[in-house]
């Protein structure tokens, strides 16, 4: 095979590394064996007259990128993000937060710039870092892998009723780029051409590595808002990218006003010659959080956050977007 047909090769999640599908066949297996908690983005604990939420989450192959940059700076940030979100898809405050480094050799500058990271989407957050654990395991893992635990407080009422029904309305709010899913994808297409190094083909960042960078947004900012306007159910756009939705309840999601993409986006589909169903199977494709409830309230909640209606919900099954049926 010539190079030009190598580079012209469609790219998938999973001939990248990562089958969804059998992630979540593995998934189900797991909690068949322990049994399932209350709560879908996070655990729910009821201790009277409160719900002890908790979620964990990690960083995943984007830690890759930043081991080829020697730039852990926003790592630390990603990694308080994709737990955080979780726990606000629940409409849990975040309260507290303990991570897990896990490193082959230990590196004081890297573990500072992670630090760092991780103080600052505390901060951000506004949730306490409560300590964590530092392992040194060179016959296990090879350079570091990052991942941590949050635990939020809920009052019962301020719990999302988790349960949308059709005619209600989706507010999205925008994405801050790639955040910490599908990296296995974009880090195969982003390197058929090109190093970290290299210049990006767009005005928004210096280098390639930069915009795969970008950390997660966090989105604790919207739960009062969210609560004020009587959201019913919430989804944070993770892996899985748009199918995220259904987690919403067994309807159909009609996507008409999406935030357009972001240029990673479009260098990470060009550059892997990635199909529009592929991208939007696996990224977040510029929404990164997504609000469902009454129509008549969607567009207070969007005027008085930074978000957007972008479509309803229907009977039926599936997601429509940009005349993709996922």
């Amino acid at each position: 095979m010539s190079e030009d047909d190598t580079d012209a090769e469609e790219l998938t999640y999973a001939e990248s590394g990562v089958d969804i599908d059998a992630s979540e066949a593995a998934t189900a297996a797991l909690v068949g064996a322990v049994g399932e908690s209350e709560g879908d983005y996070a655990g729910l604990l009821d201790i009277g007259d409160r719900y002890l939420a908790l979620a964990t989450d990690g960083v995943g192959t984007k830690l890759l990128v930043a081991e080829a940059l020697s730039d852990y700076s926003t790592v630390g940030i990603d990694c308080i993000a994709m737990n955080v979100n979780d726990l606000v898809a629940a409409g849990v405050r975040p309260v507290a937060f303990v991570d897990y480094l896990a490193v082959d050799e230990p590196d004081e500058n890297f573990a500072e710039q992670v630090g760092k990271g991780l103080a600052a989407g505390a901060a951000e957050s506004k949730m306490e870092l409560v300590g964590g654990e530092t392992a040194v395991m060179p016959e296990v893992v090879k350079g570091l892998d990052l991942a941590g635990t949050v635990a939020g407080l809920a009052a019962k009422d301020a719990i999302f009723p988790a349960e949308t029904e059709p005619g209600d309305a989706l507010v999205g709010f925008r994405s801050s780029g790639i955040h910490s899913n599908g990296l296995t994808l974009a880090r195969k297409a982003a390197t058929r051409n090109h190093e970290y190094t290299d210049a990006y083909p767009y005005d928004d960042y210096d280098t390639v590595g930069e915009a795969l960078l970008e950390p997660t947004k966090i989105y604790t900012h919207l739960l009062d808002p969210m609560r004020e306007h009587g959201v019913h159910a919430a989804a944070h756009v993770t892996g899985g990218g748009w199918t995220n939705l259904t987690r919403l309840g067994d309807y159909h999601y009609e996507i008409e006003d999406a935030f357009e993409p972001q240029s990673v986006f479009q260098f990470v589909q060009e550059e892997g010659n990635v199909s529009d169903e592929e991208m939007h199977r696996t990224f977040n494709m510029g929404t990164g959080f997504v609000a469902a409830l009454a129509p008549e309230d969607a567009e207070a909640l969007a005027e008085a956050t930074d978000g957007r209606v972008i479509g309803y919900v229907e009977e039926g099954d599936g997601v429509s977007i940009r005349g993709l049926e996922l």
